[in-house]
């Protein structure tokens, strides 16, 4: 249990908040710190430290303006520091991230009372290397090692010496940290990439600029920290490399994931895998034809000879197969793709013809060996630039020949991941993975990758993630469907034992109407479906602030090009400009008394925060189901449906709750707002899922007309 003492010292730090901050308590807000605290507070551990109790995560829904970030600081820091753990909270988009950094931390700090430090945590691919800076700078990036590869693997081959100079000015003089975003113009990514380097390719304390790399400059400011901000993307890479390699390791970690409802697809992207065919036949081709110049650099030291001396067999037994991958994979494409277009063929539940399983089995073995080989020249390589290891290489070969090495080392590693996972058996009663054929045109030049991806990461996150970690706190606006925890829970493996709390809101949701009104007609009919929003959107008031959302770009489009010249000048479309700009353009239509139409796709239904008069009419075209096309998510629901189940119930349904609630939420962002959300979707009263989807939505003041007379029906 909590004890007292701690329990007072979190009381105390929220009163002198809320009174530093002139704020108002909320009750959703001291309801969430509270359950933040028997949760944290009620985790015990044995005599080594490690936890033993099975109740230590809590998922929390918690709507806008309930104060999150301020309730899960107050409630989870002083328990962390109080166990002697560190705290990460991990966000899924970077200006939350720099809200909490920028704003709620150092607001925290200076008027909770509480003495803490913090820092961000971010990847070492989001810093500049310091000895590429060097190198750049005295002009000799393209040592002969290097330029093997060059023209084959480096993206750009642009003289970057200016900006080199630049950002080594800025470095030098204290002006710049080292990191990516803080560089006031955007780097792009073929720059960039020749400015950093991977955990392969660094040499960490044996490096000649190790004192002065930015990387390790704010790793040291990190392990100092009581409170590090993050992303979901690092503390999965971070879980994937074994957890404690770039963040705290998680048994000494309590986790707070805000937007939680993003973690579980990230994590599927973490476990994605795929393979270019000729992509991949280019860098072994070079490989091959640089065994003269390695054996000529390296082969004085025996062990990396007796290595480079196995090449040419592994080489041997992998080139032809890749080549066999084109002539099987052939008859399965409809049709030759144009330039730029992606063509897919997946295979039914995962499951592959003899001809591909025996292909991927055959691969794997070699792709093993030559990146074990690799990983074994690296090691040497890095030990040779240590003066107290004698390997019989000079430091100067072992530099030279290291970035080579290591870029190599990293594509024979995503060969052997892809194929491993290609070829793999089944788990009886376990989801499959997918897999799936991409044929493309590059330029002319035929390009065939193979893709395989689990459809669940659910076993993943409860395995690495939820059970190793000291305490978890997961919180979001969305995290339940149909107003339960169910999807969540199967799709971030997250235990039934495990708290899980709905806090109310503190908006009134009876200031805003929901409306489905007579023009609603069912999708199916295209023609009409389309014809009732052209119509819906011109009937709209002259100074109304609108956002229509649309689920298909294409009839975002077909709108567009159908509506008349005055509605035209109100309207502003995701398709012709950055997101940025589209808002700001709005904004200062408001702020001039002018009315303004945003017409825009999924991505405006989340994470667009337009109060007041800024938004007071959301339209939204079309219930927002996913179509279960895109290769996962169709391998998946073929799995539900094999084993009885419905997928549409089970995974449409739900998602397309979350969706619109999150469409929903777009009005309402402070207490005072007020407005109207119009849904252009027939569905909602003539399908047995209708009921449900209404249900789950906040209790707004409803306007439903149905064939008859509109009625008015409370929530």
């Amino acid at each position: 249990m909590l004890d007292d003492a701690l329990k007072k010292d979190i009381q105390t730090a929220y009163r002198r908040v809320i009174e530093a901050r002139s704020l108002r308590p909320r009750y959703g807000q001291r309801l969430m710190m509270a359950e933040i605290a028997r949760t944290l507070g009620d985790i015990k551990t044995d005599e080594q430290g490690k936890r033993v109790s099975q109740e230590h995560v809590c998922v929390l829904e918690a709507g806008t303006g309930t104060g999150k970030t301020l309730a899960y600081l107050l409630s989870a820091l002083p328990i962390a520091r109080a166990q002697g753990k560190r705290l990460v909270v991990s966000t899924a988009t970077v200006a939350l991230q720099e809200q909490v950094l920028h704003q709620d931390l150092p607001m925290l700090k200076a008027s909770s009372g509480i003495d803490f430090d913090y820092a961000l945590a971010k990847g070492r691919g989001r810093y500049v290397c310091v000895a590429k800076l060097d190198q750049l700078m005295d002009g000799v990036e393209d040592n002969p090692t290097m330029s093997l590869f060059e023209q084959s693997l480096v993206s750009s081959q642009e003289d970057i010496g200016e900006l080199a100079r630049e950002l080594a000015e800025a470095y030098g003089s204290g002006e710049w940290q080292g990191d990516r975003d803080s560089w006031p113009q955007a780097i792009a990514d073929p720059q960039w990439r020749r400015l950093t380097v991977d955990h392969r390719q660094c040499t960490n304390r044996r490096c000649g600029h190790f004192g002065a790399c930015a990387f390790f400059r704010a790793r040291r400011g990190m392990d100092e920290a009581d409170v590090i901000v993050a992303n979901h993307d690092l503390v999965l890479a971070d879980l994937s490399l074994g957890g404690g390699i770039v963040l705290p390791n998680p048994k000494d970690t309590i986790y707070v994931f805000d937007e939680a409802h993003h973690l579980p697809d990230k994590a599927l992207e973490h476990f994605y895998h795929r393979q270019g065919v000729n992509a991949a036949m280019r860098w072994l081709g070079q490989l091959k034809k640089s065994l003269t110049d390695l054996n000529t650099g390296l082969g004085a030291q025996h062990t990396i000879a007796r290595l480079l001396g196995q090449f040419p067999e592994l080489l041997a037994a992998i080139e032809p197969r890749l080549g066999e991958a084109f002539r099987l994979a052939q008859p399965l494409a409809e049709r030759t793709p144009e330039d730029n277009e992606r063509l897919h063929y997946r295979f039914t539940m995962g499951k592959l013809p003899a001809a591909f399983r025996d292909l991927a089995q055959q691969l794997v073995t070699p792709f093993a060996e030559l990146s074990r080989h690799l990983e074994t020249i690296s090691d040497i390589l890095r030990e040779s630039l240590d003066p107290d290891k004698s390997t019989g290489l000079a430091r100067e070969q072992a530099e030279a020949w290291l970035p080579l090495i290591a870029l190599v080392h990293g594509r024979a590693l995503e060969a052997h991941a892809l194929w491993q996972a290609f070829g793999a058996d089944e788990v009886e009663d376990a989801p499959p993975q997918a897999r799936w054929l991409t044929f493309e045109q590059r330029m002319g030049e035929a390009e065939l990758t193979f893709s395989a991806s689990p459809v669940s990461a659910a076993e993943t996150l409860a395995r690495y993630l939820w059970g190793a970690c000291h305490g978890a706190v997961l919180t979001s606006a969305t995290l339940t469907a149909l107003g339960r925890f169910d999807r969540l829970q199967e799709r971030a493996g997250l235990a039934n034992r495990y708290r899980y709390q709905i806090l109310p809101s503190p908006f009134d949701y009876s200031r805003a109407v929901l409306s489905v009104p007579r023009e609603a007609v069912d999708p199916g009919d295209r023609d009409a479906h389309e014809s009732a929003i052209v119509d819906f959107i011109e009937k709209l008031g002259a100074d109304e602030a609108a956002l229509v959302l649309f689920s298909s770009r294409k009839q975002l489009r077909a709108v567009v090009a159908r509506l008349d010249d005055t509605t035209s000048t109100r309207t502003l479309s995701q398709d012709d400009m950055p997101r940025r700009e589209l808002i700001e353009r709005h904004r200062k239509r408001i702020d001039d008394g002018q009315g303004s139409i945003i017409l825009g796709l999924a991505s405006f239904a989340e994470g667009i925060d337009l109060p007041g008069d800024y938004l007071t009419h959301v339209v939204i075209t079309r219930l927002p189901f996913a179509v279960p096309d895109d290769p996962v998510g169709a391998t998946l629901a073929e799995w539900i449906e094999s084993r009885g189940g419905n997928p549409f119930m089970r995974i449409s349904v739900p998602d397309a709750s979350i969706k619109l609630v999150q469409a929903c939420g777009r009005l309402i962002r402070k207490e005072v707002d007020s407005g109207r959300i119009t849904l252009l979707d027939r569905r909602v009263l003539t399908r047995r899922y209708g009921r449900a989807l209404l249900d789950a939505l906040p209790p707004f003041r409803r306007e439903i007309e149905g064939v008859g007379a509109p009625a008015t029906l409370a929530s």
